[in-house]
């Protein structure tokens, strides 16, 4: 006959005890069962079809294109890029595009006077304004019918970061906080 009972001394007399509890076999049979059931509910979560977040809009799955269109233009092309006058006399740099909503090119910033970015001043003008020429090697570059004193005299803009977006030089720039109340004169 097999027993696993433990024998004791007590009391000066042999006793047959029960075997005791590993309290570590207690832990890991708890922390087992929980290592299955967590499993099991990512198993079946991933295998469950997930609902689209609420914030993705209804309407048409979005396209991929197969190829991009032959016509298409790179933003680079014209970003960072001299702008010049008819005689080919360099009038200012594209400093930023401006595209609408539809996601259509309105305007350009152009950076114009200054020397290394000091007494620079920035004007926006409409994107139908600019032409573009080919130079050598098929080298495209823009074009405006304006010369470099016209652009310096016309309103200037300045980028407001807060507010991610131009404004005129004269405009105050947001904060990101609202601005404090003028003082009230007190009731006497």
């Amino acid at each position: 006959m097999s027993c696993s009972c433990r024998v004791g001394i007590r009391d000066d007399f042999v006793v047959l005890e029960p075997p005791r509890k590993n309290p570590m076999s207690k832990l890991l049979l708890y922390a087992s069962t929980a290592l299955v059931f967590a499993l099991s509910a990512s198993v079946a979560s991933a295998q469950t079809a997930q609902p689209l977040p609420p914030a993705a809009a209804p309407g048409p799955a979005a396209k991929v294109l197969p190829s991009v269109p032959s016509d298409a233009m790179t933003v680079t092309r014209w970003h960072k890029q001299n702008v010049y006058d008819p005689s080919d006399a360099k009038i200012g740099a594209v400093e930023d595009v401006l595209v609408d909503r539809d996601g259509k090119i309105v305007a350009f910033i152009v950076a114009v006077g200054g020397f290394l970015g000091m007494g620079e001043k920035d004007v926006a003008v409409p994107f139908n304004a600019v032409q573009f020429k080919t130079k050598d090697n098929n080298k495209f570059y823009p074009v405006m019918n304006t010369t470099k004193d016209a652009l310096k005299n016309a309103p200037g803009h300045k980028y407001d970061r807060n507010a991610m977006t131009w404004t005129l030089e004269n405009a105050p720039t947001t904060t990101g906080t609202p601005a404090a109340p003028a003082p009230q004169p007190s009731p006497r």
